[in-house]
């Protein structure tokens, strides 16, 4: 397959300012999911929800945030990704200030949906447009902007949310973001190209089987220990949901095999080896990265009784480190083969939450818990760029959108599965670490301070052990990376003539 050059765009385009503008936006979007991590036991304690409940809030998020992805990298693609960036933007900023007015945890849920559906319609326009303006030879350094994003968006997230949190109140979380939303949106008026736009028609069944699938598997797993797996209501078990959910999803996979007409999910993009395997280390990676932050930051304010301020500066050396390594990791995408780059920031992404789970004890020194938290951050510097950049390298032009929304939407399901898959173990574990004590009502308590001392070691128990799960699925994303294939520029080298040939 030839490597597909960028777009004929106009003299003036400038590609990196054009990136910095955008990136701004999905800066916020990721600051504001972990924003809310931090804020979550002020949210259980003052609106009085169990951890089941208030987990929730980031779930009903990454859902919604997740299933339209489809649709609105192919939409980016018909209407231009300029102006779909936009209208996602204002309709974030908007409901980041409905979440900060709402006085119940259902109100919450329902105003981050709708967060969740401005940011779904960003996110594609973000990595299209890296995929439509800048050279495959230049796009390692492009993704690696992306992921260095996404490591100062763990920094500054926690650490903004926990001073807003102490000093505001967790409704000022969401209250930042109408200010940045206000220059994002002004930036990237004036700096985002218009690009050519492409006709695509819309598969409205594939939208309607996929979410109805994402939400019965997504909504079956999360409340499955509330009702010990068992019945929720008449006939309809959590079992029931489950196994209508994978129905759902095979029928929708079914469909976009048989689609005579545009499919909402172009299968043919997976027989690019790499983009299949890039799909399948992404979702690991946001499986692991959207769990662990739960029950780190539960243990934190819940036994240590850090504030919320104090408990986010332990993912300083992660961010930091993170924020370093990207530049170089970056440059190095472009020129090495991205298979030892993925997996060798996989291996000590697994290997550091397996650490972190074998080191949370009621009274750990505070330096045992930052060395693998430090780990994490080597495994973000190297994961993003490569896996991102692997992804999109061979991309048609004209389905630089779809591509965009489809590995957008394995990560964010993927997440969606570490929220959900999180939420049960954290609640199985206490309940068989806490046995007099039922999990949300622990929880409940310890969401404004410190639990009893007697009940310390059995809640670091239980979040211990459910760090193990995001550092198993890890080791799938590895074994994926370990056979990406080497990138087509990088077979030979470049030379003007042969580039202009690939081109024709």
């Amino acid at each position: 397959m030839a490597v597909p050059q960028q777009e004929k765009l106009s003299p003036d385009v400038r590609p990196w300012p054009a990136l910095w503008a955008l990136v701004l936006g999905f800066f916020m979007i990721l600051v504001d999911t972990t924003i809310v991590s931090v804020a979550t036991p002020a949210i259980l304690n003052e609106l009085r929800a169990d951890v089941g409940t208030v987990v929730w809030v980031t779930s009903a998020y990454l859902l919604a945030y997740a299933v339209p992805l489809l649709i609105t990298g192919r939409l980016g693609d018909r209407v231009g990704p300029k102006k779909l960036y936009l209208a996602g933007l204002t309709l974030f900023t908007l409901a980041s200030v409905w979440c900060g007015l709402t006085t119940s945890i259902e109100m919450l849920i329902v105003a981050r949906v709708f967060q969740g559906l401005g940011a779904s319609m960003m996110t594609p326009q973000t990595m299209a447009v890296i995929t439509r303006i800048f050279p495959p030879n230049e796009r390692g350094r492009a993704m690696s902007l992306w992921g260095a994003t996404a490591g100062v968006a763990t920094l500054v997230g926690p650490i903004l949310g926990g001073v807003l949190v102490d000093g505001l109140g967790w409704q000022w979380i969401f209250f930042v973001n109408a200010p940045i939303g206000v220059v994002g949106f002004v930036l990237a008026w004036r700096l985002v190209p218009d690009l050519p736009t492409h006709e695509h028609k819309f598969d409205l069944l594939g939208v309607a089987l996929s979410t109805i699938g994402l939400f019965c598997l997504v909504f079956g797993i999360q409340e499955g220990q509330k009702y010990d797996w068992g019945q929720i209501k008449g006939p309809l078990s959590v079992w029931s949901l489950i196994i209508a959910g994978l129905v759902f999803i095979a029928l929708f996979l079914v469909w976009q095999a048989r689609i005579k007409t545009e499919p909402l999910l172009p299968l043919s993009l997976f027989k690019d080896r790499n983009f299949s395997l890039a799909n399948t280390a992404i979702t690991t990676v946001g499986f692991a990265i959207t769990a662990m932050a739960f029950p780190l930051m539960l243990y934190a304010q819940t036994v240590r009784g850090l504030s919320p301020t104090r408990s986010a500066l332990l993912l300083v050396p992660m961010a930091v480190i993170s924020g370093v390594l990207a530049p170089f990791v970056g440059r190095l995408t472009d020129k090495a083969p991205p298979r030892f780059i993925a997996g060798f920031g996989l291996l000590c992404c697994s290997v550091s939450l397996f650490w972190l789970s074998q080191v949370i004890e009621p009274t750990v020194p505070i330096w045992e818990l930052l060395l693998p938290i430090a780990l994490l951050g080597v495994a973000n510097g190297f994961m993003w760029a490569p896996i991102g950049s692997t992804a999109t390298r061979n991309l048609p032009m004209h389905q630089a959108g779809a591509g965009a929304g489809v590995y957008n939407t394995t990560r964010q399901v993927g997440a969606v599965l570490g929220s959900a898959g999180i939420a049960v173990l954290m609640e199985s574990r206490l309940a068989a670490n806490l046995p007099m004590v039922p999990g949300g009502a622990t929880a409940g308590e310890g969401g404004g301070g410190k639990l009893p001392e007697a009940l310390h070691q059995g809640f670091s128990d239980s979040m211990a052990q459910s760090l193990m799960l995001p550092a198993a699925v890890l080791v799938i994303g590895l074994i994926a990376a370990l056979f990406f294939t080497k990138p087509n520029y990088l077979e030979r080298p470049a030379d003007t003539t042969t580039a202009k040939a690939e081109a024709a």
